[in-house]
């Protein structure tokens, strides 16, 4: 089991950059985490992902713009977000397989003016 806590949210104009925490409550040296974003009438949809040995992916639509990166020895996962776009606006959730279970964080909120 483990708890996550995104960080990191807010108001940002067109172009401008954002970096996101995700906070974990239990060593995540072994599990693999990702991001997911969901706007307002549309289903929730993959961001970006980051194994335990770090190899990382990413949607066609950040791909370029955002990085994914880990630090074990903080439990915490970052998403770098640079050329912000209206249409990144979304809740920002953190996610985190532990065996074959699933577990998300409460969302943070990104809003992207123009």
């Amino acid at each position: 089991q483990v708890q996550l806590v995104e960080s990191g949210g807010g108001l940002v104009q067109a172009g401008g950059s954002l970096r996101l925490s995700c906070a974990a409550s239990r060593n995540i040296a072994s599990i693999n985490m990702a991001w997911y974003r969901q706007a307002p009438g549309k289903q929730r949809e993959f961001v970006a992902r980051i194994t335990n040995g770090g190899f990382t992916y990413y949607a066609d639509s950040v791909e370029g713009r955002f990085t994914i990166s880990r630090d074990n020895g903080k439990n915490t996962v970052y998403l770098q977000m640079n050329s912000l776009k209206p249409e990144d606006t979304a809740v920002y959730y953190c996610t985190a397989w532990v065996v074959t279970t699933q577990y998300w964080g409460q969302g943070t909120q990104i809003t992207v003016s123009s």
